[in-house]
């Protein structure tokens, strides 16, 4: 069985496909032929290490089940072998979105002439608030 990234252990019997109708223009053809494709993969029994399932989880956002099913669906093209290369290379991308690790942030501070605008901003616009209201009567 091929692989869908050869760097991970995930190979093509870990995905499910399921085809069905397109939606949207298309004339006879959409109402005709199963040309979308809808992959889907279960996360729980994929063997991803889980600082990777994790970081896929939050990437693929919505596209992840509460049951832990990533649905990956594609219906681009007329052609039903186009659709289910276009949600491979889809699945692909996130895997390898996934396999990125994120940079550490450095904790910075703001310098003295920021801290200094920032609080002449805040005075001058206490002052301003300060001198509403004087001599109103509200009766």
């Amino acid at each position: 069985m091929p692989r869908v990234i050869p760097e991970l252990d995930l190979d093509d019997r870990d995905l499910t496909w399921r085809f069905v109708r397109a939606s949207g223009p298309g004339g006879q053809n959409v109402n005709k032929v199963s040309s979308a494709v809808e992959l889907r993969v279960d996360l729980n029994i994929s063997r991803l290490p889980p600082e990777i399932l994790a970081r896929l989880k939050g990437i693929a956002g919505r596209r992840v089940s509460t049951e832990g099913i990533l649905l990956v669906e594609s219906q681009e093209h007329r052609d039903q072998g186009d659709n289910r290369k276009t949600a491979l290379a889809k699945l692909a991308m996130l895997l390898r979105r996934a396999m990125e690790r994120p940079r550490p942030r450095k904790a910075t501070k703001p310098t003295k002439g920021s801290q200094k605008r920032r609080l002449a901003s805040k005075a001058k616009h206490g002052a301003k608030k300060a001198t509403r209201g004087e001599g109103f009567d509200y009766e």
